[in-house]
């Protein structure tokens, strides 16, 4: 069997030629994003759109940097802030309407915890699955095979290394639920300040216009 067959089996395998030759088209892609104009957000939208496997409007403001892209499937109104870095030895699907703060990085790629087996080369990359309206803030890692349910969010600097469920509030380091999001956090914006009157009725509006 083919390594990158192997490789997206999810099976142990060595990063030969023709997995270092389906890399270079991601390489090219993420250099010419990663040093076009800042200020061209058509250009830079244009390549994610090319770069990703899948993606719904997706923007990324750069420096960004991933392995395939192809590999990555993003839903409707993904955003990502800077130095955002995605592993994508397997498969990463994230759901519509997520939020990236500065540097989140996702990481499916892993190799052998004992170091004899490690140094023959084999490696692995194993999926992450994101739902749908989660916000990671920033500096969080996610490790190869995690589940983030959706509507949830994960707090700065978190290491997320187990499955999180739906409407939670995790953090940490190894990352934990915190609490479950209920309705009585609809009123407030951060912590305990409450949206004045005239942005409420604004947030009215446009959840009526969903």
């Amino acid at each position: 069997m083919k390594n990158t067959e192997r490789r997206d089996r999810e099976m142990p395998y060595i990063s030969d030629e023709e997995v270092f030759e389906e890399q270079k088209r991601a390489r090219r892609l993420t250099q010419a994003m990663n040093t076009a104009d800042s200020s061209d957000f058509e250009k830079i939208n244009g390549i994610v759109k090319e770069l990703l496997g899948k993606s719904e409007g997706a923007v990324i403001n750069p420096p960004f940097y991933c392995d395939y892209g192809t590999h990555i499937e993003m839903g409707k109104n993904f955003f990502a802030n800077y130095n955002c870095t995605i592993l994508d030895v397997a498969k990463v699907v994230i759901g519509d309407n997520c939020m990236f703060a500065p540097n989140v990085s996702i990481y499916t790629a892993g190799h052998p915890l004992h170091p004899e087996i490690r140094s023959t080369l084999y490696e692995y990359g194993v999926g992450v699955t994101i739902g749908d309206n989660v916000w990671i803030g920033g500096n969080v890692v996610i490790c190869p095979g995690v589940h983030i349910g959706s509507n949830t969010v994960i707090g700065a600097g978190s290491v997320v290394t187990r499955d999180i469920p739906d409407w939670v509030v995790a953090a940490g380091n190894p990352c934990k639920v915190i609490r479950r999001i209920t309705d009585e956090d609809r009123k407030y914006y951060f912590r305990g300040r409450e949206f004045d009157d005239e942005a409420w009725e604004d947030v009215q509006r446009r959840m009526a216009g969903k």
